[in-house]
Order: C-alpha cells, then sequence, then structure tokens
C-alpha cells in the first residue's frame, strides 16, 4: 500500500490530495525548474516535487498522480513477473519466463541467474529428492500410493542406498535351473531356514514355483518372482564353502534377479514387503560383502511397527486365526532376527521389549523325524517355537546388562545365576525328535549366551572368581563344538557370517579372562560356586574342568584360529577378525607354552608325569544335583571378588 505525502494510506489508486489541482490545472503546472518547478514552490512543498523516472527525463515529468499511477503499474508488472519467475523455477523447465516489462537495466541478469540457478538444481536433483523423500517416509511410511510414478526415489532404493556395500552385479537374461535342481534349492532352505524362520507358508513358496515353471499359465506376481529367486539365492549360498565357488556365485545372481522386482515388493503398507525384507535379511547374513543385515534388519523393523504387528489385535476386533497366526510368525521372525543380530555387533535393539504384546505362535504340526524329508508335508513350528523362546530370554539379560543403564545392578550374581537357570531349562525342554543339527544348534546359542550373561558388562563391571572359571571353561566348550561344524563339507543349520563374529566374541572373552587370572585357571585348582540365599544355583562346570587346563587352552585358541581361518574361505571379512584375534592371542600363547615347557621341565626332573590333584570337596561340590546344592545352604561361600575386571563388556564389531 502506498503512502501519501500527507501520510495517510490510500490504497493503490488513491484520490489527489486538496491541492492536487495546483499540480494539474493550466496555471500550475510544473514547469520544468530545478530542483523543483513553480507549483511546489508555491505550495511550500519543494522537498517533496516529484523527480525524474526512467521514462521521463528531468524537466519533462508528469502530474504528481500520473507518477505515482507509473510507479503501481510498474510495482504490478513485477509482481507478476516475480510469479511467473517463482513458477518457473519450481517446474525446473527450461524455458523462458513470460513476457516482461523491458528493463535493460537489470531484468536480463535477473533472468540469467534464475535459469542458471534452475540447471544447478536440475544437476543435483537425486540428492534433494533424496532428502526430500526420507523426510517424508518418516511421516507416511505406511502410504499406499508412493509409487515410481510420483517421484525417483522409492522406499526400495531407499533400503538398498542404506544397506549396500558392494554392488550386486546387474541381472543378466538367464535360464531358470531345471526342476528338480529348484526343488533341491527349496529343501535345503525349508529343512535349514525356514524351520527357524516361518516368515510365509509354504504353500505360497510351490505356488510361486509352480507359476514360473508352467507355460502359458497365470500371470506370476511380482513378489511371486521375489519369493522365488530369494529362496534360490539363500539357498544357494547357505551350502556355498567359498566366495569363490559357483554356489555363491549362483546366489549374487539370483539376488540380482530378485531385485529387478524390488521398487515394487518393497512398498510401505503390505505384509509382503516384510516378508520381502526377512528374505533378504537372511541372505545379507551369508554375503556381508553386498548388504549390511544390521540396516536391513531396521528397516524390517520399522516396517513390522508401522502395520502394528508389535502388538496383538484387540480381543474385540475380529481376526481370522489363520492370519493372525501368519501375524505372530511373521512378528517372532523380525524379533528373533533383530535380537541376534543386535547382539552379535553390540548393539542396541530396534524395540524393547515393554513395547510388545504378541503370543508365541502355536505349535499345530507335529515335529518330522530326523532326516526326514518334508517335501510330503509342512514343517513343524517346534524348532522355530524354541528359537523364538530363547530370543526372549537373550533379550531379557541382554537389555538389562547392556543397554537399560551404566548404574551398578544390585545383587547381580543372583540376577545372572537365574538368567542361566531359565536358559538352562529351557535346553532340557529338547524334545527327543529335534534333528541332531538343530541340537548342535542350539546347544552353540545356550554356551555363547553362557559367555555373554556372564562376561563384564555396562552394569556389572567385575567377575565374580567363579564366573571367570565358568567364562573359561563354557569358551572351550563352544570351540570344541563349533570347530567340527564348521569344518563340515556340508552346511547344516543356518550357520552364516555372524557364526564368525561369535567366535571372535568368545575368542576375546577366553583370551581375556584367561590372560589376567592364570594361576588361577590353569593350576587345577576351582573356586567353590557361591551359594545366596533364595536364588538358583548357579550354573555347573562341565565335568574336565579343571583338568589338563594348559592343553586345553593352547588347543582352544588354536581352533579360534582355524575357526576363522575357515569361515575366511566363505566370509572375506573373517579374515579381518582373525587377524585382529591373533594379536590379541600372541601374548597368551607364549604364556602358556612357557608355562607348559616349565611343567615338563619339572616332570622329567622328578621322573614321573604330572598328577593332578583335584581340591578338597571339588568331586563331590560338582556331582551334587540342584536339591542338594539348596539343602547346603551357605556351606559355600563366594571366594570373593576381582576388582578391575577385564573389560567393559563384548566388542564392538562392525
Amino acid at each position: 500500500m502506498l503512502k501519501m505525502p500527507g501520510g495517510e494510506d490510500k490504497g493503490i489508486f488513491p484520490r489527489p490530495p486538496r491541492n492536487v489541482a495546483k499540480y494539474t490545472n493550466n496555471s500550475s503546472k510544473c514547469d520544468g525548474k530545478l530542483p523543483a518547478c513553480t507549483a511546489c514552490e508555491k505550495s511550500g512543498r519543494t522537498g517533496e516535487c516529484s523527480s525524474a523516472n526512467d521514462q521521463f527525463a528531468k524537466g519533462k515529468e508528469r502530474s504528481y498522480v500520473a507518477s505515482l499511477e507509473s510507479r503501481v503499474e510498474k510495482l504490478e508488472k513485477r509482481i507478476a513477473y516475480a510469479r511467473n519467475r517463482k513458477a518457473s523455477v519450481a517446474m525446473h523447465d527450461g524455458e523462458d519466463p513470460g513476457e516482461v516489462p523491458d528493463r535493460k537495466d537489470s531484468l536480463a541478469t535477473i533472468r540469467a541467474a534464475i535459469h542458471g540457478k534452475a540447471a544447478r538444481r536440475r544437476e543435483a536433483a537425486d540428492v534433494d529428492e533424496l532428502v526430500s523423500d526420507f523426510g517424508f517416509l518418516s511421516v507416511n511410511a505406511t502410504t499406499r500410493d508412493f509409487e515410481a510414478s510420483t517421484t525417483n526415489m522409492t522406499f526400495a532404493r531407499l533400503i538398498l542406498a542404506a544397506a549396500n556395500n558392494d554392488p550386486v552385479p546387474s541381472s543378466q537374461p538367464f535360464n531358470l535351473p531345471s526342476r528338480p535342481a529348484a526343488l533341491a534349492l527349496i529343501q535345503y532352505y525349508l529343512d535349514n531356514v525356514f524351520a527357524l524362520f516361518p516368515v510365509f507358508s509354504e504353500t505360497a513358496l510351490f505356488n510361486a514355483l509352480d507359476a514360473v515353471y508352467q507355460e502359458n499359465g497365470r500371470q506370476v506376481t511380482d513378489f511371486e518372482h521375489w519369493l522365488l529367486y530369494m529362496v534360490f539365492a539363500i539357498g544357494a549360498t547357505g551350502q556355498s564353502r567359498s566366495h569363490h565357488d559357483a554356489l555363491y556365485a549362483d546366489g549374487v545372481l539370483w539376488v540380482g534377479r530378485a531385485l529387478r522386482y524390488a521398487d515394487r515388493v518393497l512398498m510401505p503398507g503390505y505384509v509382503s514387503q516384510i516378508q520381502a525384507l526377512v528374505l533378504l535379511v537372511q541372505y545379507s547374513m551369508l554375503d556381508p560383502a553386498h548388504f549390511d543385515s544390521w540396516q536391513l534388519i531396521g528397516f524390517a523393523c520399522r516396517a513390522i511397527v508401522d502395520l502394528g504387528f508389535h502388538q496383538d489385535p484387540p480381543k474385540e476386533q475380529q481376526t481370522e486365526k489363520k492370519t493372525l497366526e501368519l501375524r505372530r510368525k511373521i512378528f517372532y521372525c523380525v524379533y528373533s532376527l533383530d535380537r541376534s543380530i543386535s547382539m552379535v555387533h553390540a548393539r542396541s535393539f530396534s524395540f524393547t521389549d515393554d513395547s510388545t504384546s504378541v503370543m508365541l505362535p502355536l505349535v499345530t504340526s507335529p515335529m518330522p523325524a530326523s532326516g526326514q524329508s518334508s517335501t510330503n508335508g509342512p514343517h513343524s513350528l517346534e524348532t522355530a517355537f524354541m528359537l523364538f523362546q530363547l530370543r526372549q530370554l537373550q533379550s531379557s539379560w541382554y537389555q538389562e546388562l547392556f543397554q537399560s543403564s551404566r548404574d551398578p545392578l544390585q545383587n547381580s550374581s543372583t540376577y545372572i545365576w537365574q538368567m542361566c537357570q531359565e536358559m538352562r531349562e529351557w535346553s532340557e525342554s529338547f524334545p527327543d525328535s529335534l534333528p541332531l543339527a538343530f541340537k548342535e544348534f542350539f546347544d552353540l546359542e545356550l554356551l555363547y549366551s553362557y559367555v555373554y550373561c556372564l562376561a563384564p558388562s555396562c552394569r556389572v563391571q567385575t567377575v565374580i572368581n567363579y564366573g571367570k572359571t565358568l567364562i573359561f571353561e563354557y569358551s572351550i566348550a563352544y570351540m570344541q563344538k563349533i570347530f567340527p561344524i564348521s569344518r563340515d563339507p556340508i552346511n547344516t543349520a543356518f550357520y552364516t557370517y555372524h557364526d564368525a563374529l561369535r567366535v571372535y566374541f568368545v575368542g576375546g572373552q577366553f583370551v581375556s579372562v584367561l590372560l589376567e587370572n592364570q594361576d588361577q585357571l590353569l593350576n587345577g585348582g576351582l573356586p567353590y560356586a557361591p551359594i545366596l540365599a533364595g536364588a538358583p544355583p548357579p550354573p555347573p562346570l562341565p565335568n574336565n574342568a579343571g583338568i589338563d587346563s594348559i592343553d586345553r587352552s593352547i588347543n582352544c585358541v588354536t581352533h579360534i584360529k582355524e575357526t576363522l581361518r575357515t569361515f575366511g574361505h566363505r566370509w572375506e571379512d573373517s579374515k579381518a577378525l582373525l587377524s585382529s584375534f591373533e594379536l590379541q592371542a600372541e601374548p597368551l600363547i607364549a604364556a602358556l607354552h612357557r608355562r607348559k615347557h616349565h611343567i615338563e621341565e619339572i616332570s622329567r626332573s622328578s621322573h614321573s608325569p604330572p598328577v593332578y590333584v583335584p581340591q578338597p570337596g571339588f568331586d563331590q561340590v560338582n556331582s551334587l544335583t540342584a536339591e542338594e546344592w539348596s539343602n547346603m545352604g551357605n556351606g559355600f561361600g563366594s571366594m570373593g571378588t576381582l576388582q578391575g575386571g577385564h573389560g567393559g563388556g563384548p566388542p564392538h564389531v562392525l
């Protein structure tokens, strides 16, 4: 709004003041006198005389009203031009803006600057859209109309950009394997992976197989392509023994073929998105060179929360039983993977247990006999059910000891004994029909959990002597079991790169506890097990605890190295773990060999072999049942604690 000389706001086209006649009548028109015309001098407005502008030279001005009208006209044209410019830049087009007034002094420069800016924005379009679309996705992750037609950035591309390590080779034209070969890959997946993670129905998988392999049949959906190709990829890579063999190469090619459908399969808001992400997570655990499993499971957990699968639907909501059971299985598959992956990387969970409320799925079908083929019937959920139970136990103590706070935990031994007792009771519930491959798989999980739970943590930084002995003995037991499994020419169960991380973690705890407590752990003596009133008995020691500890220690270090070396053939990242462990273990190996040489020298000088003498009462103590432990009361006290524990938690391996 323009302001008149008198100070009043009169709008865009104000009426002339009362003395306008002095400017406009014939007797008082502007005579061009400088510095002010005669009319302005007579009216006492010498300082307010209309000056010359870019249309009229000095001395040739119009009247005051004409000057204002001319100014208003130019301002309106500037506004129109600014609007055209804004629309032009927003559309990122290369066309000239609409006709604007001829401004020889500055408009050409402004126009050139505008189009230069538009060109720069076009060059940076991918980055701009990634940032803007990421913000959009964080608010509208369940939007179903987030199509590629509206933007160049899809949710799938965001996932792959965040989770890709090395790029997957682009898929080339290919021929499907023979149907028997395809069935063999599917059978391997069902027996070793699906038995633990039943994230989809077996019927859906075989329907996808029939749809892809039949000629002139029905149209195959994008998810069916993804499902079948990812199962092929996991089945091939799971059987690979080296990242240079044909099975690994086939797995990478199958993933490349599946990624053709990523934009539509990984679209938010659908159950199939979660199932597709779980398959990608499983493959990433077998191929860390191409995908980051921790990033992918984070996306899967976000999808679970966005669809509300972390809570059972309310009772008043009528949900079909089959749909509800599938929903629960999907949740616990994601839950189990999140807990396992977070623990091996020593990172926090994607969501806490307190934020979830989902019942475990029902176990309806019987467990097939060991070695029995499953092509004639569906797999039992019992193996997966047992894994879900273990992940719940692990989640409880990991959240409490490593993620909840850094305040010292009161009655820490009581809490740890209780957690170990619950895991031991879980292991005692193994059914007789459990296949041997999964029994070994769960035994390893139990030993790994023992070492992890007993290790120094944020809330328990000092480990009592008995706890150190348990770490020492369980680490040896873990390596004695996984060493032959790693060298088995046939991959059974679902062993992945994360098992290399577990070996590295157990090896780190073994070296740390033994370096600081050699005399206690290698002299054959065992500390008394602390009996705490109102607490469960501590975990039992293995039968050979305290016997030949030096030789067993040397063998354990050797097993750790050889296992990491074997895993290094499959996963290049395992070679870095081996190099790191060798540096940690070098002083320990030297100390063990010195100690062994010293004992041999003493033995030769005395002309008699060394004799192991158990500590008084040791055999009787370690053969007691849980009930006898409780009846003994406080007969065996703690040997005390050693201040300044050996570390503050598990190694953070990326």
